[in-house]
């Protein structure tokens, strides 16, 4: 049986990845835990993308020799 010990500098685990997953996917605690994926972004809201499109139609598009130079 593999015992956890505690890692004095937390950091350390960023050089082996691995070990953190491996330990992750054994932990009884995180098993137990109820989890929900939740993906918002996946679909447009319609309401989002109708004040998105009232916002772009106040853009002035300038050409590259229209722009003011600094300098």
């Amino acid at each position: 049986m593999h015992s956890v010990q505690p890692v004095a500098n937390p950091f350390a685990l960023l050089l082996n990845p691995e070990a953190v997953v491996a330990e992750m996917e054994r932990s009884e605690r995180l098993n137990r835990l109820s989890s929900r994926i939740c993906r918002p972004l996946d679909r447009p809201h319609p309401a989002d993308t109708s004040e998105s499109q009232a916002n772009d139609s106040n853009l002035v598009m300038l050409d590259s020799e229209d722009s003011p130079r600094i300098g």
